[in-house]
C-alpha cells in the first residue's frame, strides 16, 4: 500500500535532515532538495514507475524523491556523490518507510565514473532512470549513463528548463545543437512538464523541467559513436559557420569537407543545427582518409 504523506519529505523535514547531518546546500554539487509530496509523486507518475521495477536515481540528495518511489514498490539503486548524504539516506528510508528499506541499494560514488552494470550494487540491472539531475552537470551524466548502461530504456529526468529544451530540441529549431543530436544517438526525447522554483529548498535561480526519454536503436551506420559524435561537436563548435567551413578541420581542409557532405547527400551550405543524427552519421561515414602528417585529423568525442 502506498505510504502516507508522513513517510514522504516536507520542508521542515528537509530543513532538519539538512541541520542534523551538517549538510549545506552546494552549488558545486548542483543541490537543490525537493521538499513538496505531490512534486515527487508526480514525477513518479511522469517516470511510468510500476511495482517490481529497478530504477536507477543520480543524485538522490535527502531521500524526497527515493521515498517516492520506493512507495510504488519498486527496487532503488541510488548513486549519491556526496558521502554524508549517501551515508544517511538508507537511514532515512529505514525510519520513513521501513518496510521498503529492503529495496534500496545505495552506491557512493559520481555516477560519471560509472562504466556498467557491475558498478551499480543490487541483485537487478535497472531498467528506468528517473531523477533529478544535478543542473551543472546534467547532460554528461545523462550521455554517460545512456552509453554505458544499456539496460536502462525509459528515462524521467528533472533538469533547468533550458537544458530540457535543448535536449527535447528537433532538428532546425532555435535551440537544437550538440545535447539534443547526442541524445538523439540514444533516444527520442520530449518535454514532460514544468516544475515551479517554490518546491525546492534553497529555491533556485533558475526553472525546472521533465524531460522523458524512451530509447531506440542508434542510426544504421558504419561509422562508430565516437566517429559520429566528432562531427556533431564540429558542426556546432561555430554554429553559424556553413557545414563546409565548421568541418574544415575535421575532414583536412574545406574542399575535403565540401567532397564528404556531397557524398553524404547533405548540402554543404546547410548548417548543423539542420542534420538529424541519421544525417551525421552519413557525413561520419564519407571522413576523408588522413594524408600523412599534414592529412586530416581530430580528437573523437566521447
Amino acid at each position: 500500500m502506498p505510504a502516507s504523506d508522513s513517510g514522504l519529505l516536507g520542508p521542515a523535514d528537509v530543513r532538519r535532515l539538512c541541520a542534523a547531518l551538517g549538510v549545506r546546500p552546494t552549488k558545486t554539487l548542483g543541490q537543490n532538495f525537493v521538499h513538496d509530496a505531490g512534486t515527487v509523486r508526480r514525477i513518479v507518475r511522469a517516470g511510468g514507475v510500476s511495482p517490481g521495477d529497478v530504477v536507477l536515481e543520480v543524485g538522490p540528495g535527502l531521500g524526497s524523491l527515493t521515498l517516492a518511489l520506493l512507495e510504488t514498490g519498486a527496487h532503488v539503486v541510488a548513486v549519491e556523490i556526496d558521502p554524508p548524504l549517501a551515508r544517511a539516506l538508507a537511514e532515512t528510508v529505514a525510519a520513513r518507510m521501513p518496510d521498503a528499506a529492503d529495496r534500496l541499494d545505495v552506491l557512493a560514488a559520481d555516477a560519471m565514473t560509472i562504466t556498467g552494470p557491475d558498478d551499480l550494487p543490487g541483485p537487478a540491472t535497472p531498467t528506468r532512470l528517473v531523477a533529478n539531475l544535478p543542473y551543472n552537470v546534467a547532460v554528461p551524466v545523462l550521455l554517460t549513463l545512456l552509453r554505458n548502461l544499456p539496460s536502462v530504456t525509459d528515462v524521467l529526468v528533472m533538469v533547468q528548463a533550458e537544458v530540457a529544451d535543448r535536449l527535447a530540441a528537433p532538428p532546425g529549431s532555435r535551440t537544437y545543437g550538440v545535447p539534443s543530436a547526442k541524445a538523439a544517438w540514444y533516444a527520442s526525447a520530449e518535454r514532460a512538464g514544468t516544475i515551479s522554483r517554490t518546491v525546492f529548498w534553497p529555491v533556485p535561480n533558475v526553472d525546472s523541467a521533465l524531460v522523458r526519454l524512451h530509447r531506440r536503436p542508434a542510426p544504421v551506420t558504419t561509422a562508430t559513436r565516437e566517429e559520429v559524435f566528432a562531427v556533431v561537436d564540429a558542426a556546432f563548435a561555430q554554429r553559424r559557420k556553413t557545414l563546409r567551413a565548421a568541418l574544415a578541420g575535421w575532414a583536412g581542409s574545406p574542399a575535403a569537407a565540401e567532397e564528404a557532405l556531397r557524398a553524404a547527400g547533405v548540402e554543404p551550405s546547410e548548417r548543423g543545427e539542420k542534420l538529424a543524427i541519421g544525417d551525421f552519421a552519413r557525413i561520419a561515414e564519407h571522413r576523408p582518409s588522413p594524408r600523412g602528417p599534414g592529412g586530416p585529423s581530430g580528437t573523437l568525442a566521447t
